[in-house]
This record gives C-alpha cells, structure tokens and sequence, in this order.
C-alpha cells in the first residue's frame, strides 16, 4: 500500500475527525484502557458498532488522560485501505508515528473481516502487549468456536444489534419506571412501541424523517447484505439462488424454512439449485446477520441438525419490504421476541410436536422457558396457542408458560399449568429477564 494514502488516512483521523452525536448502548460499562483481552464488536451493518467504538474512543477522551494521538481508528471498508494487507501493520504504526509523534497505545480496527487474515494479525499484535485493541466486525465468524480457539484466552465478544425498545425509547427521551408503567406516561411508551414494531431498531432509519427515506435506507441495507457480504465474500456462483432466497425470508419470517420446499419451489420456476447449495446460502444468511436461525428443540443434537429452521429477520424493519403490516403483525411481534432472545444471549429452540409452540429456553441441559406469542388470544386462536404451550412444558417438565400478546394481561391456568399472558412491549423491558414489579 502507498505510504502517502495510510499518512493522509492518519491525518483525517486526528486532525478532522469529529465526535458525532451519541445514543448510550445497554452494554457493559468498558474502561478500554483497563482491557486485557482483544475486544470484538459484532452485529449486522448500520447497528451501530462503530457509533459504539466512538462511544468507548469519548471515554477515553472526555478525562483528558488520553488524546487522540494515542489512539489509532481505522475503517477497514474505506477503499484506500484496499490493499492493504497483514504484513503491512508496522508500516502502519511508522506511518502513526510519522504524523503524531508517537505510536499508538489504543488499536480500534472497524469491520476487521475485511482486512486478510484478521486473526493472526490480531494474534500477533495482542502478543507483543504494547496494544489495548478493540475490533468491529459484520459476520458472524466472529463469534465462532474456531476464532474462540484460534485466539484462546485473547478475545471476547459483544454482540450489537440495531436499538432494543429500551434504547429505542432513550432516543425517543422516554425513560421507563415500574411506576410509570401503570400511569398516563404508559400512553407514550405504547405510542413508541406502534413506531418502533413498524419501522425496526436501526438507527439511521429510526432517526430518518419519512417513510421514503426509511425504505431506501432498509433497502440499502438489504443490496449491501446481498452483494457485499455474501455475493462478493463468499463468492456466489447462482446469483438467482440467493435473491430468491433473501426474499423468501421477506415474505416468509418466523416461518419455518424447508429446503425441500424451496427447491421446489425454485424447480417449478425452471430455476435450478441443490440442496446442498440452499443450505449453505441460508447458512451465509446467518453468518451475515440477516437471520437468525432457530432449530427445533431435541435432546439430540442429530435430530436438531436433520430437522428445518425457523427463520427470523436479524432487524424487523426489514418486514416493511414484504407483505402489509397488517398482514403479518403477528408474526412480527414473534420476530421482535427472537431478537430480543438472541440479544439477551439465550439458546433458543421451537418445539413441534402435536401442536407448536413458538420458543423453547434451554439453560445448560435442560429447558427452563416456553414462550408462545401471538398478537391477540381471541376466540378463534385462544385453543390453539395454549394446547402447544401445555404440549411443550407437558413433555419438557415445565411447570409454567408466558404468552407475549400485543397488550393483553391476565393469568390464565390449564390442567394444572399457570399461564401468564402479557404485553410483548414489558416483556422487552426487563433486564435480564426478571419481571417488572
């Protein structure tokens, strides 16, 4: 790589760059200089990763104990640094020195997938322990076993998602108590709530200020999903395979996904595709964050692994470029708990047996939550939501079963089993999973 792109690249960072504005994340409190492990920073596109880096970079700087010129930035998906490879990192931290008269103490590497051999670059710096280093990346093989193992004792992870409600009512400067609940300010957090379930948790679309630009900005998102971190990463020979695919999870989320029957569905529109190759594009569809994938709930992890996948969109803004909203409200509100179990960091199954139940928890070995949602128990739905709730806890020994519903609240009880029924809305505002008194 030319020396004069990496020293103007420098220059930008400490002498034009600015703090944009920022919305605090509910994330661990992190003292970057206190770190002794590589920190990674993982989640889809525009979820807000590098607003986070800068949210730890203020941190650093708000003290006055560090300045800018002790600490390095660098976009891997800025096009000047193309070229570049691992080989060349001292070449980096000379041309640092060269500009701010000293090297580096603070490393923070955005979208590190893009740089060749990330890891044992990693590896190698985290070694020489002159760097506290912070990365962000937008594939899920970050939070793999393999880098786990390849960088032992040296890495740890934090998943980052587009805005949780409670974020999402920070920005809207709406700060939930268990008191506040039960009074007029319930009125505006419901009101957020109808926003937020049509329009998602990313932050530049829930900071736009149309709906125009809201769908452009999501179908942005999508094409860039599409072409750059699958199309062009994994090099992807049947283009149609994987736009047809793509938008099946539009029309089709929170549904249980069958390669058999999308194969024949791609047959009997003259499209050929294997099995083989449907599976490994929906499996690049999680490595991508665009879904997250379900498997039905078995003790037995072969029977897991031979069983479909239910398919939920990493963000459900996403759902706006299907079916009407009206359509599908219920399944969104299903996407909405699937995400908030994947951010919670919780092992998530569906259970399918005689009747369905939409979420099973399992901590350690054995099952400890089974959650069905729907968007009202009515009379039409009422039997059939609770028979795979009493099936699931039934045949998993669990004692008790939530329902997530729109707003209703209420106890139910069937052959034995308690029945909270809840609004979906508090559900998501607990932390850690214990209820809101």
């Amino acid at each position: 790589m030319k020396k004069d792109a990496l020293l103007t690249i420098i220059a930008e960072w400490l002498e034009e760059w600015e703090m944009p504005p920022l919305i605090q994340r509910n994330q661990p409190v992190i003292e970057p200089a206190d770190i002794k492990r590589i920190l990674a920073i993982v989640g889809p596109r525009r979820a807000g990763k590098t607003y986070f880096m800068y949210q730890l970079i203020q941190s650093l700087l708000q003290n006055n104990w560090y300045s800018k010129e002790h600490i390095l930035f660098l976009d891997f998906e800025d096009y000047r640094l193309g070229e570049l490879t691992g080989d060349a990192m001292d070449e980096i931290f000379t041309a640092f020195h060269q500009v701010a008269g000293r090297y580096p103490l603070f490393l923070f590497f955005d979208e590190i997938q893009n740089l060749p051999g990330w890891s044992r670059v990693l590896r190698t710096l985290h070694n020489r322990s002159q760097f506290k280093i912070i990365v962000s990346g937008s594939n899920s093989e970050l939070l793999s076993s393999e880098i786990a193992t390849e960088l032992r004792g040296r890495y740890e992870d934090i998943l980052m998602l587009p805005f949780s409600f409670q974020e999402y009512l920070r920005f809207r400067d709406i700060f939930p108590t268990p008191a506040s609940l039960r009074t007029a300010a319930r009125g505006s957090i419901l009101a957020a709530f109808d926003d937020y379930v049509k329009h998602g948790g990313f932050p530049e679309v829930v900071m736009a200020g149309s709906e125009m630009e809201r769908r452009k900005l999501l179908q942005s998102y999508f094409k860039t999903v599409f072409y750059k971190d699958i199309l062009e990463r994994y090099n992807i020979k049947a283009r149609y395979i994987l736009d047809a695919l793509m938008n099946d999870m539009l029309e089709n989320y929170a549904g249980i996904f069958s390669i058999s029957r999308f194969e024949k569905q791609m047959k009997s529109n003259n499209l050929p595709g294997s099995k083989r190759t449907i599976a490994n594009y929906f499996h690049y569809l999680t490595e991508a964050f665009f879904v997250i994938a379900h498997e039905k709930f078995s003790f037995s992890p072969r029977k897991r692994n031979m069983n479909p996948k239910k398919a939920y969109l990493t963000d459900t803004g996403f759902a706006a470029m299907g079916r009407p909203f009206t359509e599908n409200r219920g399944r969104i509100i299903e996407n909405m708990v699937a995400i908030e179990l994947f951010r919670r960091g919780m092992e998530t199954y569906y259970f399918k047996n005689k009747n369905e139940c939409d979420f099973i928890i399992k901590q350690g070995r054995k099952p400890t939550q089974a959650i069905q949602v729907c968007w009202e128990l009515t009379s039409r739905n009422e039997k059939r939501e609770i028979a795979g709730l009493v099936e699931a806890c039934t045949l998993l020994g669990l004692t008790s079963g939530t329902i997530l519903t729109y707003a209703q609240d209420k106890t139910l009880e069937k052959d034995g089993l308690k029945i909270p029924v809840r609004p979906v809305w508090e559900w998501l505002l607990e932390a850690d999973m214990n209820k809101i008194t």
